[in-house]
């Protein structure tokens, strides 16, 4: 099988709408327009229980694009955020790289299963240091944007000119790898989202995780509660350029 790990994001989404393309130009008897690019047996997303708005909307895109293209979607409950909120300090929850003040066996296979799978990865091709073997025995890692030396930005350019979709990056609202003008952006534009994030950090400032830990945590790398971050802590969004304008990538 050729599954695509789909985040949501613009690199994903890019191949998961390559792949619907190639699917089109099969039918009126043409060429693949992404040969790196398959047809993918299965496009799965997991939905962790609290993403940004513009990532459900992305996933509801490629969701309809693939449903006419005939390939496979699934998504997958991981509700990791109820799981946090219900579970924290009392009990182990899903472990997450939260900034601190300090610094901080598989199963048998068959032989006909040992790396017999492609599970493709939306890496752009400025993030090909990230490019690894899969641990697990059954799949081939694939990077097809890394082999087409696309970046970020042209996987943006791609989808918003050929599919008229404006793209941001995929990550769950409390992900720790945020820019600090990702929580400044919601507070402004999703308050209602900001208030459910704020839950989260006054959970991390209130309780300890099990098992406990000698240091405050922090959703924001500048350890720094989200109600006490400054406009001078949030002057340090991603962008990139496109057409001559600087474009928020969304972290």
């Amino acid at each position: 099988m050729k599954i695509l790990s789909f985040g949501a994001g613009m690199q994903s989404t890019a191949l998961a709408l390559m792949s619907c393309e190639n699917v089109d130009a099969e039918r009126k008897g043409h060429e693949r327009p992404y040969p790196l690019v398959p047809v993918y047996d299965l496009v799965v997303f997991c939905d962790l229980g609290f993403e940004p708005p513009w990532v459900m909307q992305q996933a509801e895109f490629v969701h309809r694009a693939c449903d006419t293209a005939g390939i496979r979607y699934e998504m997958l409950d991981a509700p990791l955020h109820r799981d946090l909120m219900q579970n924290f300090g009392r009990r182990r929850t899903v472990s997450i790289p939260w900034w601190t003040l300090r610094d901080k066996k598989g199963q048998r296979l068959r032989d006909e299963d040992k790396k017999a799978h492609e599970m493709h990865m939306g890496f752009s091709f400025e993030e090909k240091q990230r490019c690894k073997d899969s641990p697990n025995p059954m799949f081939v890692n694939r990077f097809p944007l890394v082999d087409m030396e696309l970046t970020r930005a042209d996987n943006y350019a791609y989808i918003l000119d050929v599919w008229g979709l404006d793209t941001k990056a995929s990550a769950c609202c409390f992900c720790p790898f945020h820019r600090n003008y990702f929580f400044e952006n919601l507070k402004e534009h999703q308050p209602q989202t900001y208030a459910k994030l704020l839950e989260v950090d006054e959970l991390l400032r209130d309780k300890n995780p099990k098992p406990p830990m000698d240091s405050d945590l922090f959703i924001s790398r500048s350890r720094k509660r989200l109600a006490d971050l400054t406009p001078e802590d949030c002057c340090d969004a991603e962008c990139f350029e496109y057409h001559g304008k600087q474009i928020w990538n969304g972290f």
